[in-house]
């Protein structure tokens, strides 16, 4: 089995009455449905060897959302590495989108496990801006580094 251990992602951000603000999503699925702190992220995905990452992160993003960030001036962040071992390559980019109105991709899985039976899951349950600090408590603790250095960007 093939797996691959690289992530492309877009951390959006926005400049509110000099309050940096930053857009996650919550996973969907029945392992993330009652975790909150630490559990949300940038939306991204994986991508091949080949694949231009900045590319890929512009599609997982649509994927997710169901909007599309194509224009502006992508920021590349440094890469950060999961608990999984997975590397996560972000840009950062200004731009404003509703997170109310999001429509994401499904997957589809064993569950209840065992039982033999498919169900289907958005892969993003929801969508929020947050405040940076309050983004550093939702957020995946490794990927804390990646508003940090927005942070010392943009600030």
């Amino acid at each position: 089995m093939n797996i691959s251990k690289q992530s492309a992602g877009i951390l959006l951000y926005r400049n509110i009455n000099n309050y940096l603000e930053v857009f996650l999503v919550h996973p969907g699925g029945p392992f993330f449905k009652n975790k909150d702190e630490g559990a949300w992220s940038i939306p991204k995905g994986e991508y091949l060897e080949d694949e231009d990452p900045l590319i890929a992160a512009k599609r997982e993003f649509f994927e997710e959302t169901g909007m599309q960030i194509i224009d502006g001036d992508f920021i590349k962040l440094q890469p950060v590495k999961l608990k999984s071992g997975k590397v996560v390559s972000a840009w950062a980019v200004e731009g404003d989108i509703d997170a109310e109105n999001i429509q994401s991709n499904v997957f589809e899985m064993e569950w209840p496990p065992r039982t033999g039976k498919m169900a289907r899951f958005a892969e993003v349950d929801r969508a929020a801006w947050f405040e940076a600090e309050v983004a550093k408590i939702k957020i995946n603790p490794a990927q804390v580094a990646l508003i940090d250095e927005l942070e010392s960007v943009v600030l």
